[in-house]
């Protein structure tokens, strides 16, 4: 998926509701584009057809999002409103965007029976649905749970809370952003020596020193920034601009404080980038903290580079935690010095054996190959593992696959809820919802202890404390015994 585009055109989305107050649907147009981006060769808004929103509506979205038949309509109102506004944009010509409009009132009664349609389920969404809508999708483990209160200052010491490693813009690209920094003046931070080394300087500088207000405005706000920097290093994601906004009121203690003001005077400094309706640190203001970092003794990690990784050092890698945007670039570095069948050879070898977390990751990543992978997949219906996902994605391109039997149904059943395990632990609230609102019926839990799994006690066990109906979760709870006692045996 090109992370650029689509960001890009959602901010660009935005900007043109706001201009006709018109409320956007933006996070619905995001999946729709992600979609588009990962499984049908859209990397231009231009690239979207008629014949795009019957596969993205009809055969992909079913397969891929957990939703019930009743949000259809809100996910055909979205892309209505993506027509409007490819339309309004030049993107599309307007003989096109009739045909979109055309096709997508052929759409909007046939959605819904798409996404009721258990056939349509794929692996991504999981047998059940049980880990989430996008858990799967995502493929990779990034930083989860809500954003942190940011009037919280993090631990001071660094045994407790270590650094995540992150990724550097290179000496080249930084030295660029230095010129157009517009507080310094188009030229180098002011010290002495090189430039990058004054900038390390001036960053030193503005966490550390009493500066006064000389930064944002007010002096208050100055003297929180070395906390509101860390949080943003830490998390390596864009922030909602109101979290950021209720911190910065917070440690200023008193009313009137202009916000706005101190975050276009933080941009102005070049240390955080305001996109859309969130804040993150640009790469001259990570540069710079990790180099603070280092000169306090603390270990500042870099996060590797996956995309020069082997199959299993990809996976490994992502199994550490990255931020999606990271990952998401890894991955398409790694796909694209392979063909496809080069990447689902190495993937699928790199899976088979390994525990369900990790081959959960191979397998959604393998998932965004075309059919020129097929003989490579098709090469892996002999691995127990891998068959039942083997055989899902075959079907799922219309290529020629055998039937799951019912051992290999209730096998990467226990597979897929192995996978939800970690997401399970981290949030249970969210898991149980999930389960409740599509998980696995009473009598298919009840067989599950038969399943040659290594995982299987575990997941039974899950499900025995998550299952809200009680006759299920007591079904879960004898599997789970029965699953003990034939391991014991």
């Amino acid at each position: 998926m090109s992370i650029e585009w689509v960001n890009q055109a959602i901010d660009d989305l935005r900007a043109w509701g706001r201009a006709r107050e018109v409320e956007v649907d933006a996070d619905e147009v995001r999946l729709l584009c992600d979609y588009a981006s990962d499984y049908l060769n859209v990397n231009q808004l231009r690239d979207f057809t008629p014949e795009t929103f019957d596969e993205l509506l009809l055969s992909i979205y079913p397969r891929k999002v957990i939703a019930p038949p009743e949000s259809a309509s809100e996910t055909v109102a979205a892309a209505r409103m993506l027509v409007d506004y490819l339309s309004d944009a030049g993107h599309t010509s307007p003989a096109t965007a009739a045909g979109m409009r055309a096709r997508l009132d052929d759409i909007a009664p046939r959605m819904p029976e798409a996404l009721a349609d258990t056939a349509n389920f794929g692996m991504a969404k999981s047998l059940f649905s049980s880990i989430g809508p996008e858990s799967l999708e995502q493929a990779v483990p990034i930083p989860s749970g809500e954003l942190p209160d940011l009037g919280e200052a993090p631990c001071d010491c660094p045994g407790c809370t270590p650094l995540p490693g992150v990724r550097l813009a290179s000496e080249e690209e930084l030295a660029e952003a230095l010129r157009s920094v517009p507080v310094l003046g188009g030229g180098p931070p002011p010290g002495d020596g090189e430039p990058l080394s004054a900038w390390a300087e001036t960053v030193a500088r503005l966490l550390e020193d009493d500066t006064g207000g000389e930064i944002t405005g007010h002096a208050e706000l100055d003297e929180g920034l070395y906390d509101l920097f860390d949080m943003l290093y830490r998390l390596q994601a864009p922030v909602p601009l109101q979290v950021v906004a209720d911190y910065l009121e917070e440690v200023s203690g008193e009313g009137g404080v202009d916000v706005a003001g101190a975050l276009d005077r933080l941009a102005a400094w070049g240390m955080v980038r305001l996109t859309g309706e969130a804040a993150e640190l640009t790469p001259l203001a990570v540069w710079g903290l990790r180099e603070h970092y280092l000169s306090l003794g603390l270990d500042a990690p870099l996060a590797p580079d996956l995309g020069e990784a082997d199959a299993r050092g990809l996976v490994e890698g992502l199994l550490e935690g990255l931020p999606a945007e990271l990952a998401e670039q890894d991955i398409a570095r790694w796909l694209s010095g392979r063909t496809p069948g080069e990447a689902a050879a190495e993937l699928l070898s790199a899976a088979s054996g390994a525990p369900a977390v990790a081959r959960g990751i191979a397998i959604t990543i393998v998932d965004r190959l075309g059919a020129e992978a097929e003989q490579q997949v098709r090469d892996h219906l002999d691995d127990q593992e891998l068959r039942p996902h083997a055989i899902h994605w075959l079907a799922a391109r219309g290529l020629g696959a055998p039937p799951l039997t019912q051992d290999e149904l209730l096998w990467v059943s226990v597979d897929m809820l192995a996978l939800a395990m970690p997401a399970a632990r981290e949030d249970p609230e969210i898991f149980a919802e999930n389960m409740a609102a599509s998980g696995p019926p009473a009598h298919l839990i009840e067989e599950m202890w038969r399943v040659d799994h290594p995982d299987v006690v575990e997941v039974l066990e899950l499900l025995g404390r998550s299952l809200a109906d009680d006759t299920v979760a007591k079904a879960a709870r004898k599997a789970a015994f029965k699953a003990r006692s034939r391991a014991i045996r």
